[in-house]
């Protein structure tokens, strides 16, 4: 197996990678481990924009007050407050980078979206924040002679030592080949898990497997429970789905039902723009009492060239289906964001020594049970450099590593019997574990969860195996938190349990061979 050393292992290549990355090249040697190419990732994907202060008539505590709200009473103050503190100067160091977000005016150009009470979200490309910022970065960290990148890898081991963290071992799907990679500092910027869903918005490399390897590392996972389903996902018969920036509806889109009614004016006082969970699941009832899979998303009272011009890679994907995006579009909801995760502190140390988290894998305690509309991509950057900035002055533990023989190898004849039982889980997951669930149904998981495993032929460091338990390891604690929380709170919702109670304003953590418990959410001000 070859065995290289580094100062700072990235798992992952989104924005928290890729960030976390370039910034800890000032201080030592970098080494990106990311499972597909170095431009897959959701935030790649990210259209809508990054929420932060930059407009004089707008301060963080208009900010903080809109991320509360939208939290539901399970944030954490203090990550919060350092969140929309913070966040002003991470998008001032990508300007002075060079980074180079819309104008209007000579001024930076400010979106609204769900939740926001301001014009405060920056986009780049129209509609291609994300891709932008990933392509940005990308070219700065393939200028970096210190790090180095390593694609088509499955990190499948975290080497750990009495709760301390030595780096990883990964195996090459492309090459079947392994690499152990020892590291001074590990950092996981693996991602979410809204692909283990059969319909979603994320690439399908996003199936959690950075909470499975963690988990069986012994971390504290927070919140598994609260998946956020994007309201306005693009509907076709055929199956084919991407994503309708919520920036579309704050342009001024309309929902409508199949009688033309917007439907959300009497749900909301924010109506089209109230938070995602409230729009995600009023469009699920209203499809329901339509007995139709899709509602419509009205913009023919709009500017078409406004609209065009501002959401020109949506315009064209509609293009390609054959929809002009400047009269409607049919949508539905579907899986998008992990809100929950591995569990970290102010500078995304997890319970591991030498172990961060950032980015959606991680539960900071900013989104509480309902991120706000893209607080994802700020909490990337401003808690991507905090992770860097607490390891680079924190004492190394050392000790002796090796490969432990534990090389990864891959059985083709398994993979036809995983693709079965992948399609099953993510099936399941759909229709039980989705916008409306209930203990029965959820039970009911579990129980596939099982006889899957059960009837399945593992074999130890095999690819598929290996795989096959990680989305079982993942959709196992997201449906064991879903039934212990006996209440409907944000992007969890039970028809059994409809209203949210106050004992329930609690983060769970689950453990590996531990019982499921809860802590109470911190509300403490900042000093």
């Amino acid at each position: 197996m070859l065995h290289k050393k580094f100062d700072f292992l990235i798992i992952g290549s989104g924005l928290a990678g890729l960030y976390s990355a370039l910034y800890a090249s000032k201080y030592g040697k970098v080494a990106i481990l990311t499972k597909s190419k170095l431009d897959v990732s959701n935030s790649y994907y990210a259209q809508g924009g990054i929420a932060a202060v930059t407009d004089s008539a707008d301060f963080p505590q208009y900010h903080m007050e809109d991320t509360l709200t939208a939290g539901r009473g399970l944030c954490d103050t203090i990550p919060v407050t350092i969140l929309v503190n913070e966040g002003p100067n991470r998008i001032d160091d990508l300007i002075e980078m060079g980074m180079q977000f819309d104008t209007e005016n000579g001024k930076l150009a400010l979106g609204l979206e769900g939740g926001h009470h301001r014009r405060r979200i920056l986009h780049a490309g129209g509609d291609s924040t994300g891709k932008e910022m990933i392509l940005f970065l990308i070219q700065k960290v393939l200028a970096q002679k210190n790090i180095e990148i390593f694609e088509n890898q499955m990190v499948y081991e975290l080497l750990t030592k009495n709760e301390v963290c030595f780096g990883a071992k990964s195996y090459n799907t492309i090459a079947n080949s392994n690499v152990l990679i020892e590291a001074k500092h590990t950092i996981l910027a693996i991602g979410g898990a809204s692909a283990i869903f059969q319909r979603t918005t994320n690439p399908n490399t996003t199936v959690g497997d950075g909470i499975s390897l963690g988990y069986k590392a012994g971390v504290e996972i927070a919140d598994m429970e609260f998946i956020q389903f994007h309201p306005s996902s693009f509907y076709s018969e055929k199956g084919k789905t991407f994503l309708i920036s919520e920036a579309v509806r704050g342009e001024g889109a309309h929902l409508l039902n199949s009688k033309g009614e917007r439907f959300m004016l009497a749900i909301h006082p924010l109506a089209e723009l109230a938070p995602r969970d409230i729009v995600a699941r009023s469009i699920f009832d209203q499809m329901k009492k339509d007995n139709n899979p899709f509602v419509t998303l009205d913009l023919k009272h709009l500017d078409g060239k406004k609209i065009k011009a501002r959401f020109p890679s949506i315009y064209k994907n509609c293009e390609l289906e054959g929809v002009d995006m400047c009269k409607e579009i049919r949508i539905a909801p579907a899986a998008h964001y992990m809100v929950g995760g591995i569990k970290t502190d102010l500078n995304g140390k997890t319970n591991i020594s030498q172990l961060y988290a950032c980015g959606e894998i991680a539960s900071s305690g900013v989104m509480g049970a309902n991120r706000l509309a893209s607080n994802s991509l700020l909490e990337c950057l401003v808690f991507g450099k905090r992770a860097v900035d607490h390891a680079r002055k924190t004492h190394i533990e050392t000790t002796e590593v090796d490969d432990g023989n534990s090389k990864m190898q891959t059985n083709i004849n398994l993979e036809e019997l995983f693709l079965q039982q992948k399609n099953q889980i993510a099936l399941t997951m759909n229709s039980k574990v989705g916008i409306i669930r209930n203990k029965k149904e959820l039970t009911e998981v579990n129980d596939l969860l099982d006889t899957i495993e059960e009837s399945f032929p593992f074999e130890k460091n095999e690819y598929y195996s290996h795989r096959l338990e990680n989305l079982i390891t993942v959709c196992r604690l997201l449906a064991t938190a879903a039934i212990a929380r006996k209440e409907s709170r944000g992007g969890h919702y039970r028809d059994d349990y409809p209203k949210e109670k106050s004992k329930y304003l609690t983060h769970s953590i689950q453990q590996i061979n531990k019982n499921l418990h809860f802590i109470p959410v911190e509300h403490e001000s900042q000093d």
